[in-house]
């Protein structure tokens, strides 16, 4: 059976199938259908003809772990034309900022562009051979991990090309239901920091690609999964994890990105895949006693000294309920109380750590003393508004 297709041409929800679709609880034995298993199943029909782009990197895979790009190449009905990589490359292997050059695919003969490299938007001309363009990345979640800017900046190029773009869905490995954090000012929009979202959003890619679509109106086609609802983190999806880019090997290193590495320029850091946070001046036991008090639910936080660095390891213990992002703003929070770091500040140009909160306020909240529940009080309006916005964007119950 068909699941819905969600079209946009240029921004509205078109349903191709008239037919709707039970989604029932699902156990991790029963994996939920891709994007890209729901399309090479049932609509390549799409693209019959027509001349495919491929934006997509290791983490683009099927169910069984076959590359989207060698079951692009090998299908009969599509017609690859040219592969695009974000940042880290289409092997992702290339550290964080690290330059990634283009190149012709050995195998396969066709250009593979890189969206990192001398610029990070497919050019025309690397456009000029290809009818559609596709996006299968896997994301985590986070609103300044790249892929979805890399997404947003492939949208705009194709809408201004009038080429169609056909997004892959995969699930958001936290889960849809924690949204989290200030939501980010225009003034702080960047390649960290694509739209006014919060930092956890709690959507998918195919999600949004809808939302951004608001502003672009590219000819936007979602490809939805079957079975996804939701309330499923990535450990209900019954599915491998594939290594998304060098420092997120695995599911933990995804659930401790957002609290433990906030911390760009203040000289708060993380270790051992985002599952330790910490700093120079922090009393180890001092930081674990005040996170710990705080109650932050699914985590205990075991102090761990590292050399000249004090600090905490996290030990998630509830997976549902553990918030990444509010518990990284409370721990930066609480690492600013002990040592009163420099706050990173910008000079006409915004910091790194501005661009990642999507705003300057935090420093100005923890120079005026607030503590972690009263900062939360300070962004729940926005935050309150962006879920009611989001509300028409999100695809699954």
């Amino acid at each position: 059976m068909k699941r819905r297709l969600y079209q946009i041409v240029p921004c509205i929800v078109i349903s191709l199938l008239a037919i709707s679709i039970l989604i029932s609880p699902l156990s991790a034995a029963v994996p939920i259908r891709l994007g890209i298993d729901v399309f090479l199943n049932h609509y390549t029909d799409l693209v019959e003809g027509l001349r495919v782009g491929l934006i997509t990197n290791q983490s683009g895979v099927n169910a069984n772990g076959q590359k989207t790009s060698d079951l692009f190449f090998q299908h009969p009905s599509i017609r690859l034309a040219a592969l695009f990589g974000p940042e880290h490359g289409i092997d992702g292997k290339a550290l964080a900022g690290e330059y990634v050059s283009s190149f012709v695919h050995p195998e396969f003969g066709i250009p593979v562009y890189s969206l990192y490299g001398p610029t990070r938007k497919p050019t025309q001309e690397m456009l000029e051979n290809i009818d559609v363009l596709f996006f299968d990345v896997q994301d985590i979640g986070s609103r300044w991990y790249t892929y979805i800017s890399t997404l947003n900046y492939a949208m705009q190029a194709a809408a201004q090309a009038g080429k169609k773009v056909i997004v892959l869905d995969r699930p958001n490995p936290l889960g849809g239901v924690i949204v989290e954090g200030p939501v980010l000012e225009e003034r702080f929009k960047s390649f960290v920091g694509i739209d006014t979202l919060p930092g956890a959003h709690g959507m998918t890619v195919g999600e949004l690609a809808l939302f951004f679509n608001r502003s672009i109106n590219a000819h936007l086609t979602v490809i939805p999964m079957d079975g996804y609802t939701r309330d499923m983190i990535y450990h209900d999806t019954g599915l491998p994890w594939t290594q998304t880019s060098p420092m997120i090997p695995d599911i933990e290193a995804v659930f401790g990105y957002m609290a433990t590495g906030l911390g760009q320029g203040t000289g708060i850091i993380q270790k051992d895949y985002f599952r330790w946070i910490g700093g120079k001046g922090i009393d180890t036991f001092h930081f674990a006693e005040l996170l710990n008090n705080a109650e932050l639910e699914g985590v205990v936080f075991i102090p761990d000294r590292r050399e000249e660095y004090g600090g905490v390891r996290l030990h998630i213990t509830d997976y549902r309920t553990f918030n990444p992002l509010r518990s990284g703003l409370y721990a930066l929070t609480y690492a600013y109380q002990i040592t009163g770091f420099p706050i990173p500040r910008g000079s006409g140009e915004p910091s790194m750590f501005e661009k990642i909160m999507g705003t300057d306020r935090m420093g100005y909240w923890w120079e005026k003393g607030l503590i972690p529940q009263e900062i939360e009080k300070e962004y729940a309006q926005e935050l309150a508004d962006f879920r009611e916005k989001r509300k028409q964007y999100l695809l699954y119950p």
